[in-house]
């Protein structure tokens, strides 16, 4: 195979598995939609919707450490269909059990924890690829990891507005079956597009992996890793300690809101769908500039920006049209967050361990989600809505600018002597 059909070939594998990113993920936003509705549509409280969110965010604390080991053994494209289609199935049996012999909350729950049990080791797998389909297709890492996540940003841009209208238009019982969907159309674009990287041990596969010990030691190895790199620990702690806040405000406070105070599903909509699209196009134009810009600053700005005047705009209850322009220009501070860190996680982790050490890092990042999200449904209940916000945005800020003062993000800044970069 010449240089030029390799490119090629990669290229267009990088292509679908973004395209799968998308699809599988829009799902996700619906799902992120159908179900608050549904708990409310069926007289649910505030701290109902907080724990049914917990049940949704709480497999990311399960499933990514221990299906990370899995998807090392299995191979990243066949973790990642596989991934799709079991999350599909759980999904489906949401509106199918509701709709036939009824749907208790605890059974509501239980499904809504087994849907998200796999979907952290199928985003995992999908991340684990970019480096070798971007080496084989000359584009720049940095770039790579800004398009899966201007991916995962379309998809909240595409997601948002498709939620509200199906909410809206069929229930969100109806809308969970279009979820199912795309789960399955994600599976079957990988199956179908996403071929193997030309130099075959960049992504493992049953057939040619090398010796492996056991499930648990090699758990205990990419946790041994993550606890001995000071960098990643200290990601992994404050990026916790945000993922609180974030769930609190977007899996009830802003539910919450828009059911109380702008009229429903459809203004929540609108404004995950500003927030996605303003993000996208962070990503976008920081995928041009990445590699001129300074790391740390850039990350610690940012990410006080994407949370403090969304946050503070909500807290001083102003017109629908400000909590707009506020959520946007969160929405663009955000875009440049993730890039950066999955640069600096796919530069400082090893091939052969990424799953297992991504999958650990994705389950101490979110931790704290199932709390939040929990956290956030009590405060809706006890001191208010705008009360919430406020307390939110003040820590938000603070937290996210500590990396400025902290030597050890320092680390986030490229190696000193980098393999040169492609010129795309």
């Amino acid at each position: 195979m010449t240089r030029t059909l390799a490119a090629t070939r990669a290229l267009r594998s990088l292509t679908a598995l973004l395209t799968a990113h998308v699809v599988s993920q829009t799902g996700n936003v619906v799902t992120l939609f159908a179900v608050p509705f549904y708990v409310l549509a069926t007289g649910g409280t505030g701290i109902e919707v907080g724990t049914a969110a917990f049940f949704a965010t709480a497999p990311v604390i399960i499933g990514g450490p221990l299906g990370g080991v899995v998807v090392d053994r299995i191979g990243y494209r066949r973790a990642s269909i596989l991934a799709d289609l079991i999350s599909g199935a759980t999904v489906l049996a949401i509106p199918v059990v509701a709709l036939t012999i009824g749907l208790p909350f605890w059974g509501l729950l239980a499904l809504v924890f087994l849907s998200g049990l796999l979907d952290t080791p199928g985003q995992t797998a999908r991340r684990v690829l970019l480096p070798a389909f971007s080496a084989d297709a000359h584009v720049r890492l940095e770039r790579s990891v800004g398009f899966l996540d201007g991916a995962e940003r379309l998809s909240r841009l595409l997601g948002a507005p498709l939620g509200g209208l199906l909410i809206a238009g069929v229930g969100p019982l109806n809308a969970l079956f279009v979820n199912a969907g795309t789960f399955a159309l994600s599976a079957i674009i990988t199956w179908l597009f996403v071929t193997r990287p030309v130099v075959a041990e960049r992504m493992p596969d049953a057939t040619d992996t090398p010796a492996r010990t056991g499930y648990w030691s090699e758990l205990a190895e990419g946790f041994r890793f993550v606890t001995r790199e000071p960098l990643l620990r200290a990601v992994v702690l404050l990026v916790l300690v945000t993922n609180v806040f974030d769930a609190a405000r977007g899996s009830s406070l802003l539910p919450l809101y828009a059911h109380d105070s702008l009229g429903g599903a459809a203004a929540f909509g609108v404004l995950v769908a500003v927030m996605g699209g303003g993000a996208l196009l962070g990503t976008v134009v920081f995928g041009f500039f990445a590699h001129r810009l300074p790391r740390r600053v850039t990350f610690s700005v940012c990410f006080a920006l994407a949370g403090g005047p969304s946050l503070f705009a909500f807290a001083a209850g102003l017109p629908f049209v400000w909590l707009v322009a506020a959520t946007a220009l969160s929405g663009v501070a955000a875009g440049a967050i993730n890039p950066i860190l999955g640069t600096v996680e796919l530069e400082r982790v090893p091939e052969g361990m990424r799953a297992r050490v991504f999958g650990l890092i994705n389950a101490g990042a979110w931790a704290g989600v199932p709390a939040g999200a929990l956290l956030g449904g009590i405060g809706a209940d006890t001191i208010g809505l705008q009360a919430s916000f406020f307390i939110i945005g003040v820590l938000y800020v603070v937290v996210t600018l500590l990396p400025l003062g902290i030597p050890v993000f320092r680390k986030m800044e490229p190696p000193p002597n980098p393999q040169p970069a492609p010129a795309v």
